[in-house]
Formats: C-alpha cells, structure tokens, sequence
C-alpha cells in the first residue's frame, strides 16, 4: 500500500458549469469531431501536394514568404505600433495557456505559409523545415525512408516552431536530449528584418542557445535544421507492471532505463525508448522499446500490434493490461509507435469524451478522433475556460531523475491525478547557461543516470481531473499550481510554459536562469518589439501599458554579459 494518504476535503457544491462540462461530449460529437476531422484530411492534402513539388520549387517558396515577413516588419513603426506577433489565432495553439497577451495592442506577421519540409538530406542526416510542419506530417515523410527525427513528440499537431520555442520531449530524449536539443541550426528573422542563420559554433551561437525556452520573442523563426538518425521498421516494446510505494515505483522506471553501475551511454545496457506510467499509488507498467527489423518482427512466435487503428484500444487502456497478465513484448511498428496517444490525447480523450474508449464508439466513430485541442479552446467560453483552470490539472514537472520519487508523492498529496506518465530526458551542460540548465556540480556526484556531459531529468505529466474533482470535493486549482511551481523552485525543476502558471516575475526567473536570454533580447533589439517571455507566459490579460513599462524597465536597466 502506498505511505501517503490524500487529505480529505469538504464537498463542493454543483454550478451550472460542472453540468455543461458534463455533457459537453454532445457538441464535441456533433460539432468539434466532424470540424476536426475535416481540418485533418484537408491538411493531409496540403502536405501531399507539398509533397509533390520538388525540394527547389519548395526553397524558391520559402525564399519569397521569408521576404515578406522582412518587408512586414520594416513597414512596423516603433512610435505607433504595438509589439511584434503572429497573426495566428490565440486558440489555434495546442497548449492549455490561454493567449491572452494578443488582446493588448499588436502588430501582426503571417507566419500561415511556412509550413513545408524543405529538405531532407541523407548525408548530413538533417531535416530542414518550416516552424508549422508537425509531427505527423514528418514522421509520414521520413520513417518510409527508414530515418526518423532523434526526438518525435507523440501528438501529431506538434509543431517544429512550437517545439523549438517552448518545449517538447519523447521516449528517446534520455539519449537525445529535449526537442531543441536535437536542432542543428535556427533561421531567424531579428526585429531589425535581418535574415540570420544561427548555429553553436557561429557568430550567432549566443542567439542559438537562447532561442530554446524563449517563445518566440528573441525573433520570428521561420526555418530550422534539425538531426535525423537511422531507424528501423518496428518499435519491439517490453510491458514491465511494477507494484509497490511511490518511491518503489520510482525506483522501478529508474531501473528500466538507467544502469546502476553508471553505463549510461551503453546501448547495450539502454532502451531506444522509455516511458512508465503509474496507474495508481502502487501500481505501474515500464516500457521500454528496441528498434527492431521487419524480418525480426515477422519471425514465428512474435506478436504484432497494429495500435494506429481507429478501432484498437486506447494504447494506455492496452499498457494497463500488464498489471493483469505480468510482463509480455510485443513488436509495433514504428511510426504508430511514436503517435501512440496522439488518439486519446494521452488519456485526455476520456474526460472529454467519457465512453469514447468503449468498443462500439471505436468502431463506429474512433476513425474521427481525436478532436482539435484548438477547437476544444474555441468552443468553450469564459467561464468553461476558468472552470478548467480551477478543476483541472495540464502540467509538466521536470525535475532531477533522482528526485522523481518525491514528485510522485507531491502530485499524490497536492492534486492526486492518475494516470501519471515519466519520461526521461537529459538536461546537457552547455557552453553558456540557458534558461533551463542542470543543477552546478551534478558531475562531481554522478547519480543514477548521470554522465559528465548531462544530468539525467524526468517529466512528471500530470495531465487529468484531480481525484478531489471527481468525488465532488472542494479544490483550489489555482494553489494547487502556486505549490506545484514553489516545489519545482525549491527542487531545481522546471515548469513548461505551455501550461498556466501562477509565477509572478520574480519567482519566473528564480524558477528559470534570465542572464543568456536578457543578453539577446537586448543585443538582437528584441527588447520594445517582441514581448519578452515572462510577460507571453504570465496569466491573465496583458494591456498595452504594463507591457510597454515592463519593456521601458529592461531598457534602463544595466547589461550584464551572460555567462
């Protein structure tokens, strides 16, 4: 049995909204399904016919729309118009933060256009592509070729921009680093209309470290080159169901990916992919997955899970299995392994559509899941938004591998959400400090994970409607989030800005490092033309005003060099 036990809360009284919410299934059904499903295929048939055109007629696009986009922003008047940002719909965006800064005064670039591969380049294994290519729309492109991204985010609406800006993490970012970790150069539009390339080891390697984490407010970007590895036909994955304390079940995925004896880099000794997901307080299931080829995969005796069907259980429903029938493998092949929740939005899909994981629902209208998060977000109202703010938790911690244990019983205790889902991923000692960067000295003490070049992190997704929630009691969303961000403050952990968050400016920049960023922002003339990050993250309404005196107070103040 588990060591921790949730407090008891009073019950909370039923409003109109928690009705609403209830049976919001019917315009999700009617409404948000067949819109979605619309939007899917006619975004297949854009990229196909992207597809089509060759990589030089796709270069000569870019070339044109990078054009504009100089011609856009030399037309802006600093006097007269407001601060820099696209003109893409705050609700479009797949993170549950509400895009609030938009409702202050703006001055609009059109991004819409860059959303095209423009090269795949087998020598230098790179991918080179437009901000609005996606997940999916790679992985279709690439995985034929037996060459995959080093890290695919596992929802296929994930955009490159998105990931390169805020943050993205995969089963295989405990060998590859985060999604901005795996990037080779960043094409940049400065405020100043300049067009530059940004590598580690150019001029611009101070912009290209900082770039990660910052939102887009450094500059526009409107390509990147990113790192492609060879990959094989099929994902043969190992269900493992743990049992135990929280801190049991910690030390169980700890175990499945990192060598005790501090291998670390031994791909013999470590998994392709990782990722656990803890069902309860004291039950779990590890994964780990080897590439593995079609000739192995076909071999007599090995079973085959097709889980990209529409029809096929939800693959955290299948995963759960293990706690019934003990370990088992299975090979699945590789690209619906990599979109393997991108279904049932992990396990989002449940609370949205509540019998949408049942058999008949699979078959009949599983082929139209899942819905657009953007569309969700446009169908709700003030109040639906608030109420999801208040009673529902769409966060990620990442924190030191070694603490990982004590999240869990943090989650336990503060929010108590389950299904819970860990990945790991390493946090790179870098040649400057970035805004996310690993605890000083962890090389000097090398923990379970650790090598001298990376300390070894977790993401904690805590991604549901708290238990307190779903018996009727009272809960404070909003201070649930203020402990949450304190305790990831006082543990060296971070906070991805997709999420909302409760930080006010000081403790946003105790919880991430502003000297690199700043140093930019000032050097590149960000500072008075894009809105700096904090402000982009910060909840709430945003006016014209505040940001302008928030801006007015970076400028007057002293530069300090980053380290």
């Amino acid at each position: 049995m588990s060591d921790l036990e949730a407090p008891l809360r009073p019950k909370r009284k039923k409003v109109w909204v928690d009705y609403f919410v209830q049976f919001r299934w019917i315009i999700v059904i009617f409404v948000v399904l067949p819109i979605s499903f619309t939007l899917y295929f006619l975004t297949y048939l854009g990229d196909v016919k992207s597809e089509c055109k060759s990589f030089k007629q796709r270069q000569k696009e870019h070339d044109e729309n990078v054009k504009k986009v100089v011609k856009r922003l030399k037309e802006r008047n600093p006097k007269k118009d407001g601060l820099v940002c696209t003109a893409r719909k705050p609700w479009i965006a797949v993170g549950m933060r509400n895009v609030d800064y938009k409702r202050a005064r703006h001055f609009e670039v059109d991004l819409s256009a860059f959303r095209h591969i423009l090269d795949i380049d087998r020598e230098r294994m790179t991918a080179r592509v437009e901000p609005l290519v996606n997940m999916g729309q790679i992985s279709r492109a690439t995985v034929p070729m037996n060459l995959s991204l080093a890290v695919v985010a596992e929802l296929d609406d994930l955009t490159v921009g998105g990931l390169i800006n805020g943050y993205g993490i995969e089963g295989s970012s405990h060998i590859y680093g985060l999604f901005s970790d795996t990037v080779v150069a960043y094409e940049i539009v400065l405020a100043d209309g300049r067009l530059v390339r940004a590598t580690k080891d150019n001029e611009y390697s101070d912009l290209f470290y900082a770039i990660p984490w910052s939102q887009g407010t450094l500059g526009l970007l409107v390509a990147a080159e990113i790192k492609l590895i060879p990959i094989k036909e099929y994902m043969k994955l190992t269900y493992k169901p743990v049992v135990g304390n929280l801190k049991e079940l910690a030390q169980a995925y700890v175990d499945s990916f990192a060598p005790r004896d501090g291998d670390q880099d031994n791909p013999d000794k470590v998994p392709d992919f990782v990722e656990t997901m803890i069902y309860s307080p004291t039950e779990g299931v590890c994964m780990t997955g080897k590439y593995a080829s079609k000739e192995e995969a076909k071999k007599k005796g090995n079973k085959i899970n097709s889980v990209g069907w529409w029809f096929k259980p939800w693959f955290y429903q299948h995963a759960q299995t293990a706690l019934k029938k003990g370990e088992f493998v299975e090979y699945i092949p590789t690209r619906e392994y990599y979109h393997r929740h991108t279904r049932c939005l992990y396990w989002e899909g449940k609370l949205i559509l509540p019998f949408a994981d049942q058999w008949w629902f699979r078959f009949l209208l599983g082929w139209m899941m899942p819905p657009k998060v953007s569309l969700l977000k446009a169908t709700q109202g003030e109040a639906i938004r608030n109420y999801y703010h208040e009673m529902h938790v769409i966060q990620d911690m990442l924190v030191p591998l070694y603490k990982v244990g004590d999240a869990l019983e943090f989650v336990h205790r503060e929010m108590e959400v389950y299904p819970l889902w860990l990945c790991p991923h390493r946090l790179y000692k870098l040649p400057m400090k970035t805004m996310v960067y690993p605890e000083p000295g962890f090389e000097l003490q090398r923990r379970q994970g650790d090598t001298q070049y990376a300390q070894m992190y977790t993401d904690v997704g805590v991604y549901y409607a708290p238990g307190p929630v779903l018996r009727g009691e009272q809960f404070d969303g909003s201070e649930a989030v203020r402990q949450m961000e304190n305790w990831l403050i006082e543990n060296h952990g971070f906070q991805p800005q997709y999420a909302v968050s409760e930080l006010n400016e000081k403790n946003f920049w105790r919880m991430f490092d502003a000297g690199l960023y700043e140093h930019c922002r000032r050097k590149y003339g960000a500072v008075g033309t894009f809105m700096s990050v904090y402000y982009k993250s910060k909840k709430g309404r945003k006016t014209e005003k505040e940001v302008q005196e928030a801006e007015q107070a970076v400028l007057e103040t002293p530069d300090v060099d980053a380290d």
